[in-house]
C-alpha cells in the first residue's frame, strides 16, 4: 500500500477504563490482547494509533493546545500517515498491528479540551485502532513501516 518509513514517538498504557494515560518507554505486546498491562485487552480496539503530524496539525488552532497524551491513543506514530488504512499491516518494532478502522474521536475529548472532538473528528484525525499479530516487544523510537501486503 504505502512505502513510508517513521517512528514511534511515544506509548501510553492505561491502567483502567476511563483511567489515566502513563506514559512508558517500552512495552511488551501479546497477539490476540494488545499492551500488556492496557485496560482494554484482548476486544477489536486491541491497540490505538494517533500521527504526530496529523495530530499537530490539527490542535494548532486550539488553546490552550492539549498535549498528544489526551487523545487516549496507545500509541503515537510519526513518518506515516494513518488515513484510509483499514485492512493494512503497520510494524511498529517488531511487531506487526492489522489496522481495522478508524478512531472516531468521543465526548471526552472535549472534556480534554474545548473544540477537541471537531477538530479530530473528520477524515481519521482521532487515529486508528487495530488488532496485534505478533508477540514482542516495542520502544519509543523503533521504526514503523507498512507491510508491503495485506493480512486477512
Amino acid at each position: 500500500m504505502k512505502h513510508e518509513a517513521g517512528r514511534l514517538e511515544a506509548i501510553w498504557i492505561k491502567r483502567a477504563r476511563r483511567g489515566p494515560m502513563d506514559s512508558v518507554e517500552r512495552a511488551a505486546v501479546k497477539a490476540g490482547l494488545g499492551l500488556v498491562g492496557n485496560a482494554d485487552q484482548g476486544r477489536q480496539r486491541q491497540v490505538t494509533i494517533i500521527d504526530r503530524q496529523e495530530w499537530d496539525a490539527r490542535v494548532a488552532g486550539l488553546d490552550p493546545t492539549p498535549p498528544p497524551s489526551v487523545r487516549r491513543a496507545n500509541l503515537m506514530v510519526s513518518g506515516v500517515r494513518l488515513a484510509d488504512s483499514r485492512g493494512q499491516v503497520l510494524h511498529v518494532g517488531e511487531c506487526r498491528i492489522r489496522v481495522l478502522g478508524e478512531t472516531k474521536p468521543c465526548e471526552r475529548m472535549d472534556e480534554a479540551g474545548f473544540g477537541l472532538k471537531d477538530a479530530l473528528h473528520p477524515q481519521w484525525g482521532g487515529g486508528a485502532f487495530g488488532e496485534v499479530l505478533d508477540d514482542g516487544e516495542i520502544a519509543v523510537g523503533d521504526p514503523v513501516f507498512w507491510s508491503a501486503s495485506v493480512v486477512t
